[in-house]
């Protein structure tokens, strides 16, 4: 199959281009070993400054952050384009959620993060109880070119509101992206605060060895076992987010237009290139023509290009193109039937949206992630046998049910991380709901106040306040003092 240009080194520069034409975009140093380690070492000297100012302090420097990048959303808009073919409806949405999350986390580190008292138990009432909760020190983020500002931002942010520093190692297919957050950053800031390291593999192969405390990894399931691997080795945390092959459960009694509409924009979106997005749809037989139909009519007349009007961009990542064409193929090899698209629509670097029903459950395209705009929908006989589907899949990250009754029972019966309910894949928009996945799709939560959790160590504090009533912490308690004990272990 014919590829599109990708990313390559030259002269020891990372080269980005677009994904449409394969005309260069931009030129990146390519860090080396001792590139890498150096930028860590600065990043951990800066963190002693970050993490000894109030609370008060970060979250002004880091809304002032916030601010510039909105004065500046234009050239924000331009690279993110460029690198990643979005559509301008596509950049946007992906601008406006980073910053949604860029607001919230400051906003309410302090809130959740700062010390509290928490309740002891009567045993020990002569002691208090306090919990903080303290910086790590430096994140390594290695981030997606999918959506390459709001997904290494969602960790970016709440590392930085937690009070660590970062180092930034971005997609090869969108450095452009990454070196505007860490300059835009570190420039309101007076300090680095996001290091950035570019290059291939290799280099955030290096950066998960180097001196980092915690590393949040966005990417393929086979780099993410290498990245958790690598972690364990060190016996640091890592936050993993592996990829998804998430499903729509449409029930009887969803309202069939408007389900259809969320489906289309939740599998048709970036180009079908999102985690989260929608690549099954198991929908109860009663409402399954109307609801094809209805999905059909929605997205057949997509427009698939590059230019200011379109609203399908292209495939960024080349190698993609084989994966979808191959599913596709499969997908009607195994008995499917095409109702929209189908073989002839993969023309690289384009793929216009296709439909596929009643696929076999054992193909790979039902089983594999696709990553591109290819829906597949299966009629199932109730909610049930929809929820059993769902999740009869190693993934576990999004999802969604539309119906009206029980759908909050049904969102829970879904074996993943986080589900939508009527909408699209809404809660990665919602600063307050943690994001992450269960089982191949990682571990770990971005966003929210787990979030911000997720980046800072728990600090329990016990302190003896009175004189104790029961010599708990003694070697001379008597045995009246274990009867005591006794009686209350038994009452």
């Amino acid at each position: 199959m014919q590829t599109v240009t990708a990313p390559q080194i030259i002269d020891g520069q990372l080269v980005s281009v677009r994904p449409a034409t394969g005309e260069e975009v931009g030129r990146h140093p390519v860090a080396d070993s001792e590139t890498v380690a150096a930028t860590v070492a600065t990043a951990r000297e800066t963190a002693a400054w970050w993490a000894g100012l109030d609370w008060s302090r970060r979250r002004a420097i880091l809304l002032a952050c916030k601010k510039a990048m909105a004065a500046d959303v234009r050239g924000l808009m331009t690279v993110l384009r460029a690198e990643t073919g979005k559509s301008v409806s596509d950049a946007f949405s992906e601008i406006s959620t980073c910053f949604e999350h860029a607001d919230w986390a400051p906003k309410n580190a302090a809130r959740v993060l700062r010390r509290r008292r928490v309740r002891t138990n009567l045993s020990l009432i002569d002691h208090a109880s306090y919990l903080e909760y303290h910086p790590y020190g430096v994140v390594a983020v290695i981030g997606p070119w999918n959506y390459p500002l709001h997904t290494p931002m969602g960790s970016i942010v709440y590392a930085l509101a937690a009070g660590n520093t970062v180092v930034f190692k971005p997609s090869e297919y969108t450095p452009g992206v990454g070196q505007w957050i860490a300059d835009t950053i570190n420039r309101v800031a007076g300090r680095p605060l996001v290091g950035i390291v570019h290059g291939l593999g290799d280099v955030g192969a290096l950066l998960c060895q180097a001196d980092v405390d915690k590393i949040a990894f966005t990417g393929s399931v086979p780099t993410a076992r290498k990245v958790a691997t690598a972690a364990a080795s060190r016996l640091i945390p890592a936050l993993i987010e592996g990829g998804g092959k998430d499903a729509a459960i449409v029930a009887a009694d969803a309202d069939v237009v408007t389900a259809a509409g969320y489906v289309a924009w939740g599998a048709f979106t970036n180009a079908g290139q999102s985690c989260t997005g929608f690549e099954r749809v198991y929908v109860v037989e009663s409402i399954a023509d109307r609801f094809i139909d209805a999905l059909v009519a929605q997205s057949r007349d997509l427009r698939v290009g590059s230019d200011d009007e379109a609203q399908i961009g292209p495939i960024t990542m080349p190698k993609q193109l084989d994966i979808i064409a191959s599913h596709i193929d499969a997908a009607v090899a195994d008995g499917g039937t095409c109702v929209l698209g189908g073989p002839g629509t993969v023309e690289p670097p384009f793929v216009s949206p296709t439909i596929i029903v009643d696929v076999p459950e054992s193909s790979v395209a039902v089983t594999e992630e696709t990553f591109g705009p290819v829906l597949i929908v299966n009629r199932v006989p109730d909610v049930d046998e929809a929820v059993r589907r769902t999740n009869a899949t190693p993934y576990g990250l999004g999802g969604a049910v539309f119906g009206k009754r029980n759908v909050l029972d049904i969102a829970s019966r879904v074996r993943s991380g986080m589900t939508a309910i009527n909408s699209g894949f809404a809660f990665a928009a919602i600063p307050a709901l943690p994001f992450g996945g269960v089982r191949d799709s990682g571990y770990g939560r971005a966003h929210g106040a787990d979030g911000l959790r997720e980046f800072a160590v728990a600090k329990s504090i016990a302190r003896r306040r009175l004189p104790a009533p029961l010599p708990l912490m003694s070697l001379k308690r008597a045995a009246k003092h274990n009867k005591l004990l006794e009686w209350w272990i038994s009452r």
